[in-house]
């Protein structure tokens, strides 16, 4: 009964999967059509709810309340008197917020203080981009989401708590993927953008949006124990591009579900990215265009570095610049990137199909006591947080150099069990990449009896072991 459990679970896993694959390839062929729709069809400013998908314009901001001098309502002078109470902020500061526009691209870690801030700080209308769901392990970073709203989306979660915090302003739903094919209908709706993603090709894209339709961008990263912030498109100052003209290689492109972020970090640079926006919005202050925040948390340390200036090279702004509307809904950006834009980490296919085994056939082969040695690639801090008893922990770095332990293990198992034939090799990763390119170069090495785990631990958990940890 046991077993049959275990399984039903792992087949409901995988349907959901399943599920969730077809619906974000729905929700971006629904983005496709909506694009081509505004092109072709003279549309409404605001559209309503449809099909769960929200492609809305921002409201028009309610008129100021005539008889006060100051054109901010009673409720407004109360509720804002603290920014008015400010000699270099002030009522003019407050009616400018209260007049702006501000959109939030992800609703993740850097995106969920950015709009608690914004909202109560009186943004006039407030736009929410996000496609993605509320998890578990968003939790300790995500603060705007609850336990409450696991499972539903977050531009919903957020919005709600952006409501409860301010009643008096417009929030707005975007529940879509950003795409070339949205993007520049719904960014042309605002005044500030803020770029809370956490990819390379998401980067480049809204930048690129941002440079084509005259928008300042608000530009944040968190990762780790670091984060950094700066200001692009601002008053003749440099874009994305003029400081990343070719993107970074792929494997220096880390997102938190692979490398992890301390949930204060996230929760520091989003502040201060509500901050230039406020700034950029109230016309106060000097903003970050130019120059870049550096945090390390570790040592409690902000540096404020110069930056290139705009480059006049630039493809995107450059004098010479043929870049428009037309040619960003063409260009690739996953392309130009190679890197995807989907938050699913990738799934590589290395090796041959015989050099592989499921780990519904690895279970089955420790049931039958067949002699191996199972190697965990993963960082060592990775295997303290959950491993396969029995296994043999040598992170991929560190391979090469312990080559011979592998060797020695495998004749001490051919040894005391007494397989003539010798022991086998079984490799085993998170998600299944490292493990292939650790088989790749044993078989390079003479271990030819190597063989990647398909999936990894997280096939382990879904296809095996239910109550097996991921992370």
């Amino acid at each position: 009964m046991e077993s049959n459990g275990g399984d039903d679970v792992a087949r409901i896993r995988r349907d959901i999967e399943a599920l969730k694959d077809t619906k974000a390839r729905i929700e971006d062929r629904i983005s496709v059509l909506e694009a081509k729709l505004q092109e072709t069809v003279s549309l409404a400013p605001r559209l309503q709810q449809n099909d769960g998908v929200y492609h809305v314009s921002c409201p028009p901001i309610p008129a100021a309340d005539a008889n006060l001098a100051n054109g901010l309502s009673s409720d407004s002078v109360y509720r804002y008197s603290r920014h008015l109470l400010l000699p270099s902020f002030g009522v003019q500061a407050q009616s400018n917020l209260l007049k702006s526009s501000i959109l939030v691209v992800g609703a993740g870690g850097l995106g969920s203080p950015a709009l608690l801030y914004l909202a109560a700080c009186g943004v006039g209308c407030l736009g929410i981009v996000d496609h993605d769901v509320v998890e578990l392990n968003n939790m300790h970073r995500q603060v705007i989401h609850t336990e409450a709203y696991i499972g539903q989306p977050k531009v919903k979660s957020a919005a709600a708590a952006c409501r409860s915090i301010n009643s008096t302003i417009q929030i707005v739903e975007h529940r879509e993927a950003l795409r070339t094919s949205n993007a520049l209908e719904i960014l042309s709706q605002y005044d500030i953008v803020i770029d809370a993603t956490d990819n390379a090709p998401s980067r480049y894209m809204i930048s690129d949006c941002c440079v084509v339709l005259g928008k300042p961008l608000v530009s944040g990263a968190a990762l780790g124990l670091e984060g950094q912030l700066t200001v692009y498109n601002y008053k003749g100052g440099p874009c994305y591009r003029c400081l990343f003209p070719t993107p970074p290689p792929t494997t220096a492109c880390q997102r938190c579900s692979d490398s992890g972020v301390l949930g204060v970090v996230p929760g520091i640079i989003g502040c201060l990215q509500a901050l230039e926006a406020i700034k950029i919005a109230a016309a106060v202050g000097e903003p970050l265009s130019g120059r870049m925040l550096l945090f390390d948390a570790l040592s409690a340390r902000i540096r404020i570095v110069k930056i290139r200036g705009r480059s006049l090279q630039c493809e995107a702004c450059g004098e010479n610049t043929t870049f428009n509307q037309e040619h960003f809904r063409d260009f690739d950006y996953e392309k130009f990137t190679q890197s995807p834009l989907s938050t699913s980490p990738p799934k590589l296919n290395l090796i041959a199909a015989e050099s592989r085994i499921t780990s519904k056939e690895y279970k089955e082969r420790i049931v039958n006591g067949e002699a191996h040695v199972l190697v965990d690639v993963r960082p060592e801090h990775h295997y303290k947080i959950v491993s396969i008893p029995k296994s043999l922990n040598i992170p991929l770095a560190s391979l090469e150099a312990r080559l011979p332990e592998i060797s020695s293990v495998l004749e001490e198992k051919k040894t005391n069990e007494g397989v003539e034939s010798g022991a086998n090799l079984y490799v085993i990763c998170r998600r299944g990449n490292d493990s292939q390119r650790a088989v790749q170069y044993l078989h390079k090495m003479g271990f030819n009896v190597a063989k990647d785990i398909v999936g990894g631990l997280e096939s382990w958990a879904h296809d095996v072991d239910p109550n097996f940890p991921m992370y």
